[in-house]
């Protein structure tokens, strides 16, 4: 089993214009290959999307057409991000974003990449596995363990937080395989965290916005603690009822 303090590691980040890997085009993108103690190398470049960055998008990164219109397409950057990414174990918050839009962006060259079998270790399920912080962000768990900040929310400042962050995070594991294992089964979190009812209890969320969420594709732990949480309320239901001889009247 390989010594975590001994394996290597690439931090990935892409800034994009938009959340759907599919339509959406990648404007920057930030890589370092690292272990507990060396960082190897590292790469980050700005994209010309080749179409309209959204507003919505530039007030999260703050990333303009300016800024790219004379920077390389990506079929230009790839082939050294993929060079980094080599084999590695990849981390990233919420990392299978950053890995299918990259894979998706390499398909539509025609650019080949095994990035899909490369394994991921994703530092938003650690945080919530770790469970000390109230809220799992990067930008809340670099303060939470006191990481410098490295300036605005960009690919390389995200990849260096990053990092930081997953060597806090894989401090209590010995083993890669032993986080491996950790992650493997679903992680139950009890507070809703996203949409309307962000950071409310589960317990508190009206059933009809459980129910509504259970059909949906949201991740594995979302879905689960969900499910944790209906199933409890139905059992808690026949719990009452049954010690209840007037329920049914």
């Amino acid at each position: 089993m390989a010594d975590i303090a001994k394996q290597k590691f690439v931090c990935m980040d892409c800034e994009t214009t938009g959340l759907d890997v599919k339509i959406d085009r990648i404007i920057e993108v930030a890589v370092m290959c690292f272990d507990m103690d060396i960082d190897y190398e590292q790469s980050e470049s700005l994209v010309n999307p080749g179409c309209v960055i959204p507003e919505t998008s530039i007030a999260i990164h703050h990333i303009t057409p300016d800024m790219v219109q004379d920077k390389p397409t990506i079929d230009q950057v790839l082939p050294e991000i993929l060079r980094i990414l080599g084999n590695n174990i990849i981390i990233g918050h919420g990392i299978q974003f950053d890995i299918d839009i990259i894979a998706n962006a390499a398909e539509r060259h025609g650019i080949a990449t095994n990035i899909r079998n490369n394994r991921s270790l994703d530092t938003l399920r650690m945080a919530r596995l770790y469970g000390e912080s109230p809220i799992n962000s990067l930008e809340q768990l670099r303060k939470h363990f006191n990481i410098p900040q490295e300036g605005a929310h960009r690919a390389m400042n995200d990849v260096i937080v990053n990092k930081e962050v997953f060597k806090f995070l894989a401090k209590r594991y010995k083993t890669t395989d032993n986080l491996f294992d950790a992650l493997s089964r679903p992680i139950y979190m009890s507070n809703m965290p996203l949409g309307k009812h962000k950071g409310r209890p589960l317990k508190e969320i009206p059933l009809d916005y459980l129910k509504w969420i259970v059909h949906k594709d949201f991740d594995q732990d979302l879905i689960f603690s969900v499910r944790t949480e209906l199933k409890r309320r139905k059992q808690g239901n026949h719990f009452s009822q049954s010690g209840n001889p007037f329920s049914n009247l």
